[in-house]
């Protein structure tokens, strides 16, 4: 184990982000350099406390005591060789992760968790610094050909999988850059690119194929590229978002949050947006109705853009500030600021958005809102709401960004082409990742809803195992670590 003592004499320490209003000039990453001595003091922190929770609270499993251990030990080699068999992108989840295994964190009951997502980072910083990070095709081809529909976590993770044991692999992206959500659903300021571009190069150096501009379904037959592959992979993501259908809704001023940080995503990565479609920040009063991450990149990217007023509003109650220890080892409701909060705004809850309201031009100028009141419907046995009396007021708003979520998957086009059951959900029904089609496999928020970028990772990696088992009868690649306990 670690020092013994280590959660005694050392306090929970991540490194300090540049000061907000030097950071709102630029899309790099937030955070400063951290001293490496810093970070193994960290590691120091974990407690071999006997029974892991952090391995149940990680969808990927990671065998985190272990390789906090190695890094206290300085043997970044071997922290770097245990995190790597269950986490193929920790340079991702290292920045991006919302870090469930720290809630579960055995030391977390009362103190500051260990910060396992920032030595998560650290060890794959110092791999590809130190050269354990290598392109390492395989020896051997197995002649089998696998397609992959959709660059994101799970599709990124299933093609490497079945790289590393010799099937030739092309993974398709109906967009002009490979990366999916990685590429243009995370803003710059938490993801930097060049993160993704290296991990693509050393992908391709391995040998797996990419096609960009490649939309199955569209540009490209589906049920060709099925019969053209031994498998496929299908891991386009749960694309639809959640509409707003009230007054207003076809105003111009409004937009779903996904559309305005892909455009922003692009205009930092170069391209020229038309003046004509640009959705701007700049100047206005902006409304971001959704109160999680997708909202809080929006705000950070309004403040970048120079807005003259930021307000995220929710429709859920406020969470409570500290968490409730009989949550352990679960995810707590607790109120959560992010970086992008810290830099400018208002945030509100329990708020309805009852209208957007607009001028004789057809352009939003303020939206109607009124508080509301949650509480246990006796009939039904479930929470409900009630609007507050005398609390309806309007807002100015030149921009209001929708981030309430995604429901599912496109279904016309390529769902459609392949003719795949569906859930009452509307996403792509399995079994063990198998679709109704024998040789088309799901991973990832196309199978299971949204959700996060590690629990993509880990479809991913899932369905790659059972492609395998299908094509060669057995497979070597690595399932999820299992927890011998349950939560």
């Amino acid at each position: 184990m670690a020092d013994p003592k280590g959660f005694l004499k050392y306090n929970r320490e991540l490194p300090t982000s540049r000061n907000p209003k030097e950071r709102i000039e630029d899309y790099k990453e937030i955070y400063e350099e951290f001293d490496q001595d810093k970070t193994v003091k960290q590691a120091a922190r974990c407690m071999d406390c006997g029974i892991p929770f952090c391995h149940n609270g990680c969808p990927l499993g990671n065998i985190i005591p272990e390789f906090n251990d190695a890094v206290y030990e300085e043997d970044w080699l071997m922290a770097f060789q245990i995190l790597q068999s269950t986490n193929n992108f920790p340079e991702f989840t290292g920045r991006i992760c919302p870090a469930p295994c720290e809630t579960a964190c055995v030391l977390g009951i009362n103190q500051p968790a260990v910060a396992i997502e920032h030595i998560e980072k650290s060890i794959a910083e110092v791999a590809f610094e130190k050269g354990y990070i290598r392109p390492k095709p395989p020896t051997l081809r197995t002649g089998k050909r696998i397609a992959v529909v959709g660059s994101g976590p799970a599709g990124l993770a299933a093609a490497a999988q079945l790289n590393k044991v010799g099937h030739t692999v092309t993974v398709y992206e109906r967009n002009d850059r490979i990366g999916g959500l990685l590429r243009y659903g995370i803003p710059d300021f938490k993801l930097e690119k060049w993160v993704v571009e290296r991990r693509v190069a050393l992908m391709e150096a391995e040998g797996i194929r990419f096609k960009t501009n490649a939309n199955v379904g569209g540009n490209i037959n589906a049920p060709k590229l099925v019969e053209d592959h031994d498998a496929v992979v299908l891991a386009g993501g749960s694309t639809v978002p959640r509409d707003l259908p009230i007054p207003g809704r076809e105003l111009k001023g409004v937009h779903f949050a996904m559309d305005f940080l892909e455009q922003n995503n692009r205009r930092v990565a170069g391209d020229l947006i038309p003046e004509e479609e640009a959705i701007m920040a700049t100047g206005k009063n902006v409304l971001v109705i959704g109160g999680g991450d997708t909202g809080s990149d929006c705000v950070g990217t309004s403040n970048r853009h120079k807005a003259n007023s930021v307000t995220q509003i929710e429709l859920l109650a406020k969470p409570p500030a500290e968490r409730d220890i009989n949550s352990w080892p679960n995810w707590p409701m607790v109120l959560r600021t992010s970086s992008s909060h810290e830099e400018g705004g208002t945030r509100d809850w329990a708020i309805l958005t009852k209208e957007f309201i607009g001028d004789e031009d057809g352009n939003l100028k303020a939206v109607k809102i009124v508080k509301i009141k949650w509480g246990l419907d006796k009939k039904t046995g479930r929470n409900t709401f009630k609007e507050v009396p005398d609390t309806e007021k309007v807002i100015p708003c030149e921009l209001a960004l929708l981030a309430i979520g995604f429901v599912h998957p496109q279904y016309e086009g390529m769902l459609e082409q392949l003719q795949l059951e569906r859930t009452d959900r509307n996403n792509v029904a399995d079994t063990d990742y198998q679709t109704n089609v024998e040789k088309i496999f799901v991973a990832g928020d196309m199978r299971r809803g949204q959700s996060l970028v590690v629990w993509a990772i880990s479809e991913g990696r899932e369905a790659a195992r059972k492609v395998d088992v299908y094509l060669s009868g057995e497979s070597v690649l690595e399932g999820k670590v299992e927890s011998f306990f349950k939560v």
